[in-house]
């Protein structure tokens, strides 16, 4: 009987492991037989390096280079925000955080990670918006509140696995810096933060993998402009804010710029898992 069972149960692991395969197979099957044809029927270059989305106009101009660059300045700008932080809270939550308040701090940054992109959106909209309209000028919907917002979206990715590194570090190399007369603060930071530096890099890739694929908020508070970005007060659009607000109604060649666009995307959340599998297997190393 336990037999049956546990062939059962290796049947039931492989078969999801099968169904998580073909499911990305299916999605990158979709992607490039959708996209990859437009870009070199309508020009790699033209595509890529484009300066003009117009798909209305006649002729019609699907450049997506404004939004790469947005997407691009808005996640530099949100890793600029929330690394330093997310790092910096990690460090106090590790080492320096009382046990009763770390008895609340834990599962409140374990609550930011559930709480939906929407309503992260409409917080900013409701409440960073208006501060940006008052100090800057301007509707207040901008690139600098599409970073802000992202920053903090990004705060529970990198303090949780940032904390997991550091408590991770075996507790023979705290001992060790402390009988060699540093203080508690010097021994953290010289010794067991060095330490965990493989695991705090690895927090900092997926949070840029979560900046640059965040959509819904960034929808309601960037000011959606698909022109060139102009500076940290001004509109900006990025590669997933285009594909939202206009696969709704887009068909025909339009619709096959915005799969193309998604294929420039999926090439983008690649190069950074290619980054953190990199920076994983050097840990194990």
């Amino acid at each position: 009987m336990a037999r049956k069972y546990e062939g059962f149960m290796k049947g039931v692991f492989f078969l999801s492991a099968i169904v998580s395969i073909v499911a990305l197979i299916l999605i990158i099957v979709f992607m490039f037989a959708g996209g990859v044809p437009f870009m070199l029927e309508y020009g790699l270059g033209d595509f890529l390096l484009g300066q003009k989305w117009t798909p209305s106009n006649t002729p019609a101009s699907f450049g997506i280079l404004p939004m790469i660059l947005g997407s691009i300045f808005v996640t530099i700008g949100a890793v600029v925000i929330g690394v330093p932080i997310g790092v910096l809270t990690s460090i106090f939550m590790a080492e320096f955080c009382p046990p009763k308040l770390y008895k609340w701090l834990k599962p409140a940054v374990n609550l930011m990670a559930a709480i939906p992109s929407v309503v992260y959106g409409f917080f900013a909209l409701q409440l960073i918006v208006p501060i940006m309209r008052n100090f800057v000028g301007g509707t207040g919907m901008n690139m600098l509140t599409a970073m802000i917002l992202l920053g903090i979206m990004i705060l529970p990715t990198v303090i949780g696995l940032s904390e997991s590194a550091l408590r991770a570090v075996p507790r023979s190399y705290y001992n060790g810096g402390v009988a060699l007369g540093s203080t508690h603060e010097r021994t953290v930071m010289a010794v067991l933060v060095p330490a965990a530096k493989s695991g705090i890099i690895s927090s900092v890739i997926l949070g840029i993998g979560r900046a640059i694929g965040e959509t819904m908020a960034v929808v309601l508070i960037a000011g959606n402009q698909p022109i060139m970005p102009r500076g940290l007060t001004f509109g900006v659009r990025t590669l997933t804010t285009n594909i939202v607000l206009e696969m709704a109604y887009a068909a025909g060649e339009h619709r096959e710029a915005l799969i193309a666009t998604a294929v420039v995307l999926f090439a983008f959340i690649l190069i950074i898992n290619s980054i953190f599998l990199y920076v994983k297997n050097k840990e194990a190393k």
